[in-house]
């Protein structure tokens, strides 16, 4: 792992292969670059002829990343984020994204236009949501977070470590589980955490986060020259439901859908297999991490 000053604070993530066009991983809550670990070597060994760089950086506040004196607001990632990508000196890239890793890859690359070669995404903000969208058991769930107990439950009980991530994950093992829970040891330190489920595009609020959907949306769908792929979990509700996903497929320009099969919202510990599978060949079949040819 290497880290690398950005802003007040600083970005761990991870570095391995070669090559000009780099494919990036993004991270949700409340998990780490750690959550690529098993699907990486797939975009490594099967992207296509030569090498493929892979970078999977922790967001500001997560994993081994710094944790600065911050609000932790989707505003406030999609900066660090940016200064992480400009000190790396990204130009062309290959966004993967999950969950608000998805959100931030579409957000940055509708705000750097031209420098995305194609992004892949799997259960993450497709569109703004209502709380009609969300199961009813999962919509009792997140208004607690997002009131005044919500403090209690994640920062006193680290409920997103210790309760939801298990919970949504068909296979998560005890040393997966601890790798999760060693960056959060404080209540302070578990401030991300509750910050994600507060900013959940519902019924319009926040309308800032909304707006930068609605934007990312709009690239989504007036980029043909951009490969995307939306990978689906097979039942999936919420993020993933099939109408969300058939919206997607029926909204984007070129874009590719592909099932990964049985999985919970934190998919990649469930099929890393089939996502590597699934993204490496989708870069292949689209030269994604091959230099453009001088004419």
């Amino acid at each position: 792992m290497a880290t690398i000053e950005v802003l007040d604070s600083f970005i761990n993530y991870s570095d391995t292969g070669s090559g000009d066009i780099p494919v990036v991983f993004l991270h949700g809550n409340p998990t780490s670059s750690y959550i690529w670990r098993n699907v990486i070597p797939h975009v490594l060994d099967g992207a296509g002829a030569g090498e493929t760089r892979v970078l999977a950086p922790d967001l500001i506040g997560m994993g081994d990343s710094g944790k600065p004196d911050s609000d932790y607001r989707f505003v406030d990632h999609a900066r660090y984020l940016d200064a992480w990508f400009d000190a790396l000196g990204l130009d062309q890239v290959v966004i993967v994204g999950h969950d608000w890793g998805g959100a931030l890859g579409m957000d940055w690359a509708a705000r750097h236009p031209g420098r995305v070669r194609g992004i892949a995404v799997v259960e993450t903000f497709l569109r703004p949501m209502s709380w009609a969208d969300m199961p009813p058991q999962g919509a009792e769930l997140f208004r607690r977070f997002r009131s005044p107990e919500g403090e209690e439950m994640v920062l006193d009980r680290n409920m997103f470590i210790e309760f939801n991530l298990p919970a949504s994950t068909r296979n998560l093992t005890p040393e997966a589980l601890d790798a999760y829970r060693a960056p959060y040891p404080t209540r302070e330190s578990r401030k991300p955490m509750l910050v994600w489920p507060r900013e959940f595009p519902l019924d319009g609020e926040p309308a800032d986060v909304v707006a930068r959907i609605e934007n990312y949306d709009r690239w989504m769908a007036e980029t043909p020259e951009v490969p995307k792929l939306v990978m689906a979990v097979e039942n999936g509700v919420g993020l993933g439901s099939p109408e969300v996903i058939d919206w997607a497929a029926t909204t984007f320009a070129a874009v590719e859908t592909a099932n990964i099969g049985p999985a919970g919202h934190h998919c990649p510990e469930d099929q890393p297999d089939a996502i590597g599978s699934a993204v490496a060949a989708w870069i292949q079949r689209h030269a994604l991490t091959s230099a453009p040819a001088i004419a």
